[in-house]
This record gives C-alpha cells, structure tokens and sequence, in this order.
C-alpha cells in the first residue's frame, strides 16, 4: 500500500463481453449508493455550486450514467435546471447511459476518449467519479489540466483512498456478495490503485495554479475540489 499499484484491472481491457460490463455497473451503483458515493458526488457539485438555478454538468468516464442520475434527482428537488453531458470511450456503456436514463431530460451522452471532447459552450462543472484510479500519475496530470481548462466554476473528483482496512473490507464484501467477477477482481485492486493524501499534494505541487480542497470521506473516498 506504500505505492499506487500499477496492475491493470479487468474493466480496462478491450475484450471484455458487454453483459459482464452491464453486471459490474450494476453492482458499483449499489455500492455508491449504500456507502454514499453518490452522496460525496452531490456534496462535490454543492461545493462548486452558487445558488444558480441553472448549470450545465459534464461527467468523465460516466459509465452507466448513474452519478447522473443522482445529480438530476438532488437538482429537481432543489428546483435546478442542469443539463448533463456524460462523456465514455466505451460504445457499450453510452447505449446503456443512454438507455437507463431515457426518461432523463437534457442529457446528452458522448462517446469518446474525454481529451478529444469538444463543447460548443463549456461545461460550469467537470466531474469524475471512481475515474482516476484507472490513470498513470502522468495520465491523471493530463486530466487535471483538461477538467481545469474546460471547465468555468472549476471540477471535482471522486475517488477512493488506498488504505489497508478499505482493501481488506472491500475483498471480504465482494467475496460475499457479489456475482460479478469483475467487481471481485476490480474492486479490491481499485484500492491498491487509488491514492493516499499526499499522492494528490504532489500532483498538484505541480500545478500551482490550481488550490484543491482536499477531503477525507466515508467509506475511504477523496473528494478533491477545485475552484477557478
């Protein structure tokens, strides 16, 4: 646990069939919903928001699109109109997003690698969402600067904390209960991939421009904000 690990999880592969892919989504939006990763998310979107009634959202690596979801559900109650874009490199996942959040009003799915994305007007928020883990340290750097460029209020990220208890914790629940192999394989390797506090003080020691909030968050999440 000392250093990020830099074995590949299963879900990065090209090879993998789409319903294995479908099952591991499933079991990652119970997850963030029963240990509050959709929580931290809206509590991202809250650090970045002013009281507007209106935003426009963008989401990297938005998978299935169930942080999405979770977004418009926290807006509509506090009478916000958000328009959504959902940006995935994997063609699969955006004709699910698409699918499951058909009754979903102003939402736009993409598929493409995030980097080529282009808005013709730019997104208020950039978020990611259990993202960056899958990224080298130099990968991430890129993703800093393009969240930080694109956006006009600023991104924030979601992501777990490499820690011995959330490894442990995490293999024993997925051995327990889950059916999806790649959630028992991935899961606990996600860990092993994820970050410690000073891994996110390094990163952006080297972007100086850039003043995050950095946050400790049940279970063993980081939630990174930064404002422009």
């Amino acid at each position: 646990m000392q250093y990020r690990s830099a074995s590949k999880e299963l879900l990065d592969r090209d090879d993998i069939p789409f319903d294995d892919i479908k099952k591991n989504m499933q079991e990652l939006d119970f997850i963030n919903t029963w240990l509050g990763g959709h929580a931290i998310t809206i509590n991202g979107v809250k650090k970045l928001w002013q009281g507007e009634k209106q935003l426009h959202i963008c989401e990297i690596g938005c998978g299935g699109g169930d942080n999405i979801r979770a977004i418009a559900k926290w807006a509509s109650n506090n009478k916000i109109k958000v328009s959504f874009t959902g940006i995935d490199i994997n063609p699969h996942c955006i004709a699910f997003a698409k699918q499951k959040n058909a009754d979903l009003t102003d939402v736009q799915f993409v598929c493409s690698d995030f980097k080529k994305a282009t808005f013709q007007h730019p997104p208020d928020i950039i978020f990611s969402s259990l993202f960056c883990h899958h990224f080298t340290d130099s990968e991430l750097q890129e993703q800093l600067e393009w969240s930080y460029q694109q956006s006009k209020k600023g991104f924030f990220i979601n992501d777990l904390h490499r820690n011995p208890i959330a490894y442990h914790l995490i293999k024993w629940l997925t051995m327990c209960f889950s059916r999806s192999y790649l959630v028992k394989n991935d899961a606990p390797l996600s860990v092993q991939r994820a970050f410690v506090r000073s891994d996110w003080e390094k990163y952006f020691y080297l972007l100086p421009n850039m003043r995050p909030s950095i946050s400790w968050k049940w279970a063993f999440r980081w939630l990174i904000v930064v404002k422009k």
